[in-house]
């Protein structure tokens, strides 16, 4: 009979800032139908393939469950087998949590979409309706529309006239998108969160042009009634960032109670079993490929940002983040710190930056994943070009309430600067 955690006691261990891992092993469509606030999805077929990297330190506390369907019993096994020390299962499963009281969050990637809707609840951040943004570009305003998903997401559809600029690169790229500072900066993603958080993150540093959030991104679009581009290739400029990037991401990042580390640092720690801690290369994947610091995982930082529940999976972990501009991995590393996370940055001098190649696709030791099923994946209400009107009205209407839901769950330790 495998050990049993209550549901007191992971509130408790959350509360409290301890190392936990909460993971549920059904598919992703279930997952998303309902599921605690920090728990992590690892599909049981593809459990050896993921856990590694996301759960590196083998004596982390990991708590398992299902919604009946026996999956939980097959995991604890598979994580034993795997070397993991201190796995149970959740006492009664997600039936079992939902009893104790405690809240279930439905969709994906909730902690990072609730901290959006917190920002913009604290910090007011400015939005521009489709209508309005419309109706600018038609008068020939001087606007800049920044589409701060990822270069695949655009291209399948985009804003008219809108620009690829993905999150993690926006604070370090935007001035050079404008022709003025007057200059209207809109930020739009397909949704909500990440245009909240990139139009805020440009607020926060200092940036003197008028910037909003397209106010519900794609799916406001859609439901205005706007056409929308597709296969579209524009890309935003390089451009050369000026000092005034670097200062105001440090001081950010320094105000949100980020460290600066070494590259010392993290090699003790990199072999220290006591933490869970990951190193992320938040520069784009080109970039990484031409050369990294041996031993870290490629995320672009605005999708480090959005979906940190899937590269990160135990809540109290220690992140490092590198770049090499002084810019990107401070930006991320002050959100990341506002959503709760131990978040260190790391110097490192440009000759670290060796080791070329792609972040492996399995850990040695790890079986071939198995295949996602179209049944066991969760299709959003925001991606595509076919999502009925009724369910995207549905899911901003969930956005909407995710900060009510955050105060009624009481364990998301979120804070915003």
């Amino acid at each position: 009979m495998s050990e049993l955690r209550h549901y007191a006691q992971l509130r408790a261990a959350l509360l409290n800032k301890e190392e936990l891992a909460i993971i549920d092993v059904r598919e992703e469509a279930a997952f998303a139908s309902g599921h605690p606030l920090f728990a992590a999805n690892f599909p049981l077929g593809r459990l050896e393939h993921e856990v590694y990297a996301r759960i590196p330190r083998r004596s982390t506390p990991i708590a398992v469950y299902d919604n009946g369907e026996g999956l939980a019993v097959k995991a604890v096994e598979k994580l034993n087998q795997l070397g993991y020390r201190d796995v149970a299962l959740l006492a009664g499963g997600l039936e079992g949590w939902r009893e104790a009281g405690g809240e279930l969050f439905i969709d994906v990637n909730v902690p990072s979409k609730a901290f959006g809707e917190l920002v913009e609840a604290r910090r007011h951040t400015p939005a521009l309706s489709a209508e309005e943004v419309r109706q600018r570009q038609l008068r020939g305003d001087d606007i800049v529309i920044l589409d701060v998903r990822r270069f695949d997401e655009y291209q399948t559809m985009n804003i008219p006239g809108s620009v690829s600029l993905p999150g993690g690169d926006l604070v370090l790229k935007a001035r050079a998108q404008v022709s003025s500072p007057q200059t209207q900066i809109v930020v739009n993603c397909a949704g909500r969160t990440r245009s909240i958080i990139g139009a805020q993150s440009l607020i926060n540093a200092g940036v003197n042009n008028p910037v909003a959030a397209l106010r519900n991104g794609t799916i406001g679009w859609t439901l205005a009634g706007q056409d929308l581009e597709h296969d579209q290739s524009r890309q935003a400029q390089d451009g050369a960032h000026e000092e005034a990037e670097r200062i105001a991401a440090w001081e950010l990042a320094t105000g949100a109670g980020v460290s600066f580390v070494a590259l010392s640092d993290w090699q003790i720690w990199q072999h220290n079993s006591d933490r869970n801690t990951w190193l992320f290369d938040v520069r784009s994947s080109d970039e990484y490929r031409a050369g990294h610091i041996p031993g870290a995982r490629s995320v672009p930082g605005g999708q480090l940002v959005q979906e940190t529940d899937h590269y990160a999976a135990v809540r109290g972990g220690r992140i490092v983040l590198v770049d090499d501009d002084g810019v990107r991995a401070p930006m991320a590393a002050s959100w990341l710190a506002q959503m709760g996370w131990e978040v260190a940055v790391l110097e490192a001098e440009r000759e670290a930056f060796s080791e070329r190649g792609d972040w492996p696709q399995a850990l040695p030791g790890s079986a071939k994943p198995a295949e996602i099923t179209a049944q066991g994946r969760y299709r959003r209400p925001y991606e595509g070009t076919a999502v009925p009107r009724q369910a995207m009205e549905d899911y901003l209407q969930w956005e909407y309430g995710l900060v009510a839901q955050l105060e009624r769950d009481g364990t998301h330790g979120f804070w915003v600067l």
